[in-house]
């Protein structure tokens, strides 16, 4: 009796060491799913990025996301805007459903994000930098975050654990300080992590650090060769659009030109609207020491301003600014490239970069003075088109170029499917993770869907929406408008025709209208949400 008790005894712990042995092996299977680090900065137009043309900068750190992973050269986004951009890629759901379809429209927060869906599943969540809605965001077990639009200089935080905080510094050697700090000592190391480490370069007013302003007032850069577009072949909406480097980007918020520069000269054209606190809005923010860098760049700026712009034709004007754009726009992201590296040398030193996927991206696109513009917001190339770049150890072919229709609406479920988590059914993106195993014979997708909303406001962009293939791109332009836009891409890449009306292309405009009513039933865009969202605005500006 006694030995068959203590047979019964060696059984249970025999067991229950296979057991624990199990869970310990499955634990360990578990860990084993990939890191993801998600890097987005702020209206970083991809042709500032010399992975796709070297022409304007180099950007060697992001470009070896490209190098050892994958490059995506048709990358697009749903709306060009912020806080509409960051709502579809957290939640993979287009504008309309996901609620935020502008800047102004709180974002709906019963709303699922993919980082709550990542630490539900037991990944370490973290959040750093500019989320630009919202104080205190979803899904994230650590957050360090910028109030609004953020600062450049100085700038305030709010923090999970400390409430609104000021740090000390640039910007974005800040947001990475934070998040370096955040991968070699404060996380799990035995979780896999999601951290979202995001920039607010190079988003307007484009101060560079105190190094980077000097760097970069020395350098000429090269105009566009649609800088002096005159917008005569399209419609109404690019041509009443007001995002004019000459006529719209503002003397002293963006070409950093003293209030008393401005003083000090009369009749000054082409007159452009003030800002109030424009320049010292940020400079202001400077203490001494940080000051005294800036002002001999800022005395050399306004002192080449004073002695020449009156004698400047327009065509000079229009180079000017374009150039001290360009200069303080570049610099900004000199520092980014700079802080990527950081980061994935970390990766690299640490041994974590085996097992994590590194994304690089934008909120959307932005013009460098193609068709003399600035800013985003239009289905046209330059702000529809989105940067991308994925790397992934020992699943993406290094060195790959992918073509192929692809949308920030696809992100979440890219994520999710890359770790193994089910994504919900709501969702209306494609994973691309066949894309980048290099299936390319899954992948049936050959159109995109696109609608901006934010009118009546900024920068007077029309509402439309259209459909974007690899061939054509349709658009119809509506509320106090009703223009519809075609351009063929393979022939007119600098969309410069609209050949809407041209008979050589009317089975055209039949096909892609027709894909174009799909498309909308697809992702339940409608005509009464058109309207919802147009009373909307009606109301809010009665």
């Amino acid at each position: 009796m006694c030995s068959s008790f203590l047979l019964k005894v060696m059984l249970l712990f025999l067991f229950s060491g296979l057991i624990a042995c199990a869970q310990k092996n499955a634990q360990k299977k578990k860990d084993q799913r990939p890191n993801i680090l998600f890097i987005m900065s702020d209206d970083h137009a991809y042709q500032a990025i010399s992975a796709y043309s070297d022409k304007l900068i180099k950007t060697p750190n992001i470009d070896r996301i490209a190098s050892e992973g994958i490059l995506f050269t048709n990358a697009s986004v749903t709306n060009s805007i912020c806080a509409p951009s960051r709502a579809v890629i957290l939640t993979g759901k287009h504008s309309h459903i996901n609620g935020k379809i502008d800047n102004h429209t709180p974002f709906d927060t019963t709303q699922v994000t993919f980082p709550q869906l990542f630490q539900k599943a037991g990944y370490e969540t973290a959040m750093f930098g500019k989320l630009h809605f919202g104080n205190n965001p979803k899904g994230v077990d650590e957050f360090m975050i910028l109030p609004g639009q953020g600062r450049y200089i100085n700038p305030d935080f709010i923090s999970k654990t400390e409430g609104r905080i000021t740090k000390k510094g640039y910007v974005t050697d800040i947001i990475t300080d934070v998040s370096l700090r955040w991968l070699k000592e404060e996380r799990n190391p035995n979780k896999p992590f999601l951290m979202m480490y995001m920039h607010k370069a190079p988003h307007r007013p484009w101060w560079p650090r105190a190094d980077k302003f000097k760097e970069f007032s020395k350098k000429t850069f090269p105009l566009p060769k649609t800088l002096f577009d005159d917008h005569k072949n399209r419609g109404t909406a690019a041509k009443t659009a007001e995002m004019s480097i000459l006529y719209d980007m503002r003397y002293e918020t963006d070409s950093k030109l003293y209030p008393e520069t401005l003083a000090e000269m009369e009749n000054l054209e082409p007159m452009v609207p003030r800002k109030k606190n424009g320049f010292w809005g940020p400079f202001g923010r400077t203490d001494s020491i940080q000051r005294a860098e800036y002002t001999p760049v800022l005395d050399s700026i306004n002192n080449d301003f004073k002695d020449n712009w009156s004698s400047f034709s327009k065509k000079e004007k229009l180079i000017w600014k374009y150039q001290r754009y360009m200069q303080d726009y570049l610099g900004t992201i000199s520092s980014v490239d700079d802080n990527v590296g950081r980061v994935l040398d970390y990766l690299d030193e640490s041994g974590l970069a085996e097992n994590t996927i590194v994304i690089y991206t934008s909120d959307q696109g932005f013009y460098l003075g193609e068709h003399g513009w600035f800013d985003k917001r239009f289905i046209y190339n330059e702000s529809f088109k989105t940067p991308l770049l994925i790397r992934w150890p020992n699943v993406i072919t290094p060195g790959t170029t992918e073509d192929e229709m692809v949308q920030n609406l696809d992100f979440a479920q890219t994520f999710l499917d890359a770790a193994g988590i089910k994504a919900p059914s709501d969702m209306q993106g494609e994973s691309l993770v066949p894309l980048l195993k290099g299936n390319r014979d899954s992948w049936k997708r050959k159109s995109v869907y696109y609608h901006y909303y934010e009118y009546p406001s900024i920068h007077m962009v029309k509402r439309h929406y259209g459909i974007v293939t690899k061939e054509y791109k349709l658009i119809h332009f509506y509320y106090d408008i009703d223009e519809w836009e075609l351009y063929d891409r393979i022939n007119d890449p600098d969309e410069l025709n609209n050949v809407f009306h041209h008979p050589d292309y009317a089975e055209v405009v039949k096909d892609l209208k027709a894909q174009l009513i799909t498309l909308r039933k697809k992702y339940q865009d409608s005509t009464e949400l058109d309207e919802r969202f147009i009373n909307a605005y009606d109301n809010r500006n009665h």
